[in-house]
C-alpha cells in the first residue's frame, strides 16, 4: 500500500524552457541589477560580471566551442571550485546544445579517468595545479578527450582567456542562434556523476526541463527583497548548481567562494541575504559562535550563555511561542543575536537552506532564533535534486522534517517504508546504464530513493534512514543505524559516529570525539588536556562519553542501545577517502579500515 500526502499546486511552467534562458533574460527581467556574478580574487578584490559581460563572455565561449568542433550532444567537462567562470562556461556549453559534465575537484586520478572516459568528454576546463597533474597522468588513457584547458595560464595547456579570444575571433551570432533554436527543453543538459559511496560512479542525466521545473516550483520560497546569494558548496553537486541557477532566475547577485576557510570573511564583505549549507558547516559556525561567547568574562559571558539557551528553545511557528518567550527573545536579540548577525555579515538575512544530511534540531532552532531562518530540503542527484523542501506555509518549516513535497512531485511511502517519487524531477536515466536505470525507476515511473521515511500528520516528510544501511543483529532484530547516530550526535562531545553490529548480539559504535568540547570540559574539571591521541585513552574522557551514550540510550529501544564504543583520534575526510564530496560517511570503507577495532569490540563481549 502507498500513502500520498496532500500536494501543493504546481507553479505555472510555461515561461523559460532552457537553462541558458535564465542568462539571456537576466537584464530584461531584472534591469535594476548591476552585478550578476562575482568571485573573490586574492584577499580583498572581487571579480564582477555585469549581466551584459556575463552574456558576452558566455557567447564568446560558445563560439569558441563551436570553432573547436563541439556540437550538439557532445560533452564538455568542468573541474573547478566555485567561481563566476564556472557558471559562464555552463551557459556557454548548454546554449549550443552540448552537455555539461561537472566534476568534483577533490577526487582521484582514477575517478577522473573513469568519468572523462565514460562520459566521452571531448574538452575539459580545469582549475588548479593538483587537478591538472591528476588529469595529465591519465590523459593518454582517454582517447575521446581532445582538448584540455586550464582556468589560469599554467604554461602547459591553453587557458580560458585564450579560449575566449578564440571565440571572439570566430564570433558568429547567426550560428549561435541556430544552435539555440535546435535545442529542446527535453534535451539532456548535464551528466552529473554520483559520488560513489558504494561503488562505481553513475552518470545521472538531467534535462533542461528537470532543472527549470525545480526552479519554477522553488521561486516563491525566497523573499522578493533577497538579492545576494552566497555560493560555496561545490557547483558540481546538483543541489548547489540548481540553487545558483535559482539565484539568477530571481535576479540575485551570486557571490562565489572557492575556499571553505574564507566563508566567514566573504559573508562580512558581501552581506548575503541567502545561502546554502550542509549540517557540518552549520555545526562549525555554531562552534565558533559558542567559542566567542566563552571568550567573554563576567556579566557579558552570562548574558551570552543565557541568550544561547533562549535560542535553543526557539519554536519555528509563532503560535508555538509564548508571550513571555517572545519578550525574552526580543531582549536576547537586542543584546546578543544582533551582534552575532553583524559579526557574520548577516544583518539582513532571508533564508539559510540546509541539505545533504540531517540537521540537529537544536541547530535549526538556534539559527532561526538569531535571525538566519533555516529551511531544510531533501533529494538526490537522480531527482534534480529536490524531492521535498521547507516552505513559508503554516508548519511548512518544522524541525526534524524536510518540509512538504515539491510542487508537481508525487511522494509516497511503500509498505517497506521506502520513499518513492515521480514527477518533473525524475532524471532521464543513468548514462549508458539501462540496467541500473530500470533498477531505480519502476514501470510506473516511480523512482525508488533507497531512503526510508514517513509523513507527519501535517504531511511533512521525515527521513528515517537508508534501507541498505539497516542491519540485523544475531538476535534477529533489525537496527537502523542512522536513528542511533542522529540521537548520539546531539551530544556536544561527539563529533562523528558510525554504528555497527550486523550479525552481532548488540550494537556498538566508532566515535570521534569533539576535541574542542573535550578540551573545554577538561579545563572545567581541572584535567590536563593532552593530544587527542592521548585523550581517547583517558579514563575520565571515556567516562564522559559513556555518560553521554547512557543518556541518549534511554531515548532508544533496548535493541538500539549502544553497548560498546571505541574512541578514535582520526579524522574522516574526503582526502582520506572516508567521506564523499557531499560529506557523507562511506560506511563500507570505515568498516574495512577499522575491522580490527570492530572485531575487538565484539570479541570482548563474547
Amino acid at each position: 500500500m502507498v500513502f500520498l500526502p496532500p500536494n501543493f499546486k504546481t507553479v505555472n511552467m510555461s515561461e523559460m524552457k532552457c537553462i541558458y534562458d535564465i542568462m539571456l533574460q537576466y537584464s530584461e527581467r531584472h534591469p535594476e541589477q548591476k552585478i550578476a556574478l562575482s568571485g573573490k580574487i586574492g584577499k580583498n578584490k572581487w571579480n564582477e560580471y555585469t549581466p551584459q559581460q556575463y552574456i558576452k563572455t558566455a557567447n564568446e565561449l560558445s563560439c569558441a566551442l563551436l570553432a573547436k568542433g563541439i556540437a550538439k550532444g557532445d560533452k564538455v567537462a568542468v573541474i573547478s571550485t566555485n567561481r563566476p567562470e564556472w557558471t559562464i562556461m555552463q551557459m556557454a556549453v548548454l546554449q549550443i546544445g552540448a552537455i555539461l559534465v561537472p566534476i568534483y575537484p577533490t577526487i582521484t586520478a582514477e575517478d577522473y579517468q573513469f568519468i572523462l572516459q565514460h562520459s566521452e568528454a571531448k574538452l575539459v576546463l580545469l582549475e588548479g595545479e593538483i587537478v591538472m597533474r591528476k588529469v595529465q597522468s591519465v590523459a593518454a588513457n582517454i582517447p575521446n578527450l581532445k582538448d584540455i584547458y586550464t582556468f589560469a595560464d599554467r604554461k602547459e595547456y591553453p587557458y580560458l582567456d585564450q579560449l575566449i579570444a578564440l571565440g571572439r575571433e570566430n564570433y558568429d551570432e547567426t550560428k549561435l542562434r541556430m544552435a539555440r533554436s535546435a535545442n529542446s527543453e527535453n534535451d539532456c543538459a548535464m551528466i552529473i556523476y554520483t559520488s560513489g559511496t558504494t561503488g562505481t560512479p553513475k552518470g545521472v542525466m538531467l534535462s533542461h526541463h528537470n532543472i527549470m521545473s525545480q526552479i519554477r516550483n522553488l521561486k516563491q520560497i525566497p523573499s522578493p527583497w533577497s538579492k545576494k546569494g552566497l555560493s560555496f558548496l561545490p557547483l558540481c553537486h546538483a543541489y548547489e548548481n540548481m540553487i545558483v541557477l535559482l539565484y539568477q532566475y530571481l535576479g540575485m547577485t551570486v557571490y562565489y567562494v572557492s575556499n571553505l576557510a574564507t566563508i566567514a570573511e566573504a559573508m562580512r564583505e558581501v552581506h548575503p541575504t541567502m545561502m546554502t549549507a550542509v549540517p557540518r558547516v552549520l555545526e562549525k559556525f555554531y562552534e565558533k559562535i559558542e567559542a566567542s561567547g566563552k571568550a567573554k568574562t563576567g556579566a557579558a559571558r552570562s548574558i551570552f550563555e543565557w541568550a544561547v539557551k533562549i535560542a535553543l528553545q526557539y519554536n519555528i511557528e509563532p503560535e508555538d511561542r509564548s508571550a513571555v518567550y517572545n519578550m525574552l527573545h526580543k531582549l536576547a536579540d537586542k543584546l546578543v543575536y544582533s551582534k552575532i548577525r553583524k559579526g557574520l555579515g548577516a544583518e539582513n538575512f532571508d533564508i539559510l537552506v540546509s541539505g545533504a544530511a540531517s540537521l540537529k534540531p537544536q541547530l535549526c532552532s538556534f539559527f532561526s532564533a538569531i535571525g538566519m531562518p533555516v529551511f531544510e530540503g531533501y533529494g538526490m542527484t537522480e531527482t534534480s535534486p529536490v524531492i521535498a523542501v521547507s516552505c513559508r506555509e503554516k508548519y511548512g518549516r518544522e524541525a526534524n522534517t524536510v518540509g512538504f513535497p515539491l510542487g508537481g512531485v508525487d511522494v509516497a511511502i511503500t509498505k517497506e517504508g521506502e520513499i518513492i517519487c515521480r514527477g518533473h524531477n525524475v532524471m532521464m536515466g543513468y548514462y549508458k546504464n539501462e540496467e541500473q536505470t530500470n533498477a531505480i525507476i519502476d514501470e510506473s515511473g516511480w523512482l525508488h530513493t533507497g531512503d526510508m521515511g514517513r509523513f507527519t500528520e501535517r504531511g511533512q516528510l521525515v527521513i528515517t534512514g537508508r534501507l541498505k544501511n539497516i542491519f540485523k543483529t544475531s538476535m534477529g532484530k533489525y537496527v537502523n543505524p542512522q536513528i542511533i547516530e542522529e540521537k548520539m550526535s546531539q551530544s556536544k562531545y561527539i563529533d562523528q559516529i558510525v554504528v555497527v553490529g550486523e550479525n552481532q548480539k548488540f550494537v556498538a559504535a566508532l566515535i570521534i570525539p569533539d576535541f574542542s568540547a573535550i578540551k573545554d570540559w577538561c579545563e572545567s574539571e581541572k584535567i590536563i588536556y593532552l593530544h587527542p591521541k592521548e585523550m581517547i585513552d583517558n579514563l575520565n574522557v571515556k567516562s564522559l562519553i559513556k555518560s553521554e551514550i547512557d543518556k541518549y540510550n534511554k531515548e532508544l529501544s533496548k535493541t538500539e542501545n549502544v553497548m560498546k564504543f571505541e574512541l578514535l583520534a582520526d579524522e574522516w575526510t574526503q582526502e582520506n577517502g572516508l567521506l564523499t564530496p557531499t560529506l557523507k560517511v562511506k560506511r563500507n570503507k570505515i568498516s574495512k579500515k577499522y575491522a580490527d577495532v570492530i572485531q575487538k569490540m565484539f570479541a570482548d563481549h563474547q
